[in-house]
């Protein structure tokens, strides 16, 4: 199950560039959150829990609200927006420092202790974010979109802040993560109708939202937590999730057509170094 997944999360970056192809990044955002949150609730009601939804959500509204507001409203808009601007690889790469970003801000919000691993994780992961998007050419800082590498950071410390705020839930997963999508559907809606266009859609377009909604939202969460669930060695099964960004590679070199370059390689290695420094040693301390 935890192979599945990866693979399917590997397929996501190829689905965003392919999507944005024909919808613009608020549109995706809403048609693909609409998707997911269509799913979510559907696996709720199969497991006879749709009546849990509603207690879980009075007793913390403001808590679900926000984390709606964060993912997947506000985290996919901004992510998306990184994806039209920047080459896949890049935009992909770069937002693997989530993990990194999610143990700075788990020192201050978390009161986890800060040591030299956690300077060290970092200065090797934003050092790969540097490479990555200079390809290569640290001396002349000349990037591919200024804005887009900016992008791209901020939806880590977007998605970090998520999953700190996740943390204060009493909801179980699933649960949790159907109350997320609930509370952020009509705010996802509303702004793709003022800002953008919720009308009918391409096809292409449309199938592409419903694949990011299923595949990188909805299914493949419900697949990763099911394996965790049944593992008997929880550390090795999430060291898999490293294969996902280098299959993403291949599909993006394949599909999109994009020459990877030394430096994304370079850089990538850099930034899961750094993650590895920072949360895996911790984790095995």
């Amino acid at each position: 199950m935890a192979l599945v997944a990866v693979g399917l999360w590997s397929t996501v970056a190829t689905a965003f560039k392919l999507s944005l192809r024909h919808l613009d990044p608020l549109q995706l955002v809403a048609y693909a959150a609409l998707f997911a949150t269509l799913f979510l609730v559907l696996g709720v009601s199969l497991k006879r829990r749709l009546n849990e939804l509603w207690p879980h959500f009075r007793r913390q509204p403001q808590l679900f609200l926000l984390l709606g507001l964060l993912n997947p409203f506000i985290y996919y808009l901004v992510l998306f927006r990184a994806y039209d601007l920047l080459p896949a690889q890049q935009a992909q790469s770069i937002n693997y420092t989530w993990a990194i970003t999610l143990g700075l801000l788990s020192i201050p919000f978390l009161k986890k202790p800060y040591g030299a691993r956690d300077g060290l994780g970092a200065l090797l992961g934003y050092a790969g974010v540097l490479i990555i998007a200079t390809r290569g050419d640290l001396l002349s800082l000349n990037l591919d979109s200024p804005l887009g590498a900016a992008l791209a950071l901020l939806s880590t410390l977007i998605w970090a802040t998520y999953w700190i705020f996740n943390t204060k839930t009493e909801a179980d997963p699933l649960l949790g993560l159907s109350l997320c999508f609930l509370c952020s559907l009509p705010f996802t809606l509303a702004a793709c109708a003022v800002f953008s266009d919720l009308g009918p859609v391409a096809v292409p377009g449309l199938l592409g939202a419903a694949y990011v909604g299923l595949f990188e939202m909805g299914i493949t969460f419900v697949i990763w937590l099911a394996a965790l669930k049944t593992a008997d060695n929880i550390a090795r099964i999430s060291n898999l999730i490293f294969l996902s960004p280098f299959l993403s590679l291949i599909l993006i070199s394949v599909v999109l057509n994009e020459t990877i370059v030394p430096a994304t390689f370079a850089g990538l290695a850099l930034i899961l170094m750094g993650t590895f420094v920072q949360q895996l040693w911790r984790h095995y301390d």
